[in-house]
């Protein structure tokens, strides 16, 4: 009976520690891009958004560290379908839309 009782707090205890490390969301993403990276600052985001994980997460964004598969296209192909950074960085969405903003380094930056 105690062996038992170990191994269901040894499984709780590590449950608690994977459910804890999910929990707790990255402050930067890099996402890679031949015009220069793209560095995501998750905590202003997650800040915008109340910390309602759900405004993003996951009709906009995977909550996983699954590969994002947008590449047919980020910028027009995202904004049309309102997906991605499309929802919110369009001409008329809640943040400054991602067209002109390329060469004064809002998003992409190289070197």
């Amino acid at each position: 009976m105690r062996a038992l009782l170990a191994i269901f707090a040894g499984f709780a205890v590590v449950s608690g520690l994977l459910l804890m490390a999910a929990a707790t969301p990255p402050e930067t993403l890099v996402f890679t891009s031949k015009m220069g990276n793209v560095t995501f600052q998750h905590a202003k985001h997650a800040e915008r958004a109340k910390g309602d994980c759900k405004v993003c997460h996951d009709k906009l964004w995977p909550q996983s560290k699954a590969p994002l598969g947008y590449a047919a296209g980020m910028h027009k192909p995202a904004e049309a379908k309102k997906i991605a950074c499309g929802a919110c960085h369009v001409a008329g969405g809640p943040s400054f839309p991602s067209a002109g903003n390329c060469t004064n380094s809002k998003c992409h930056v190289k070197g």
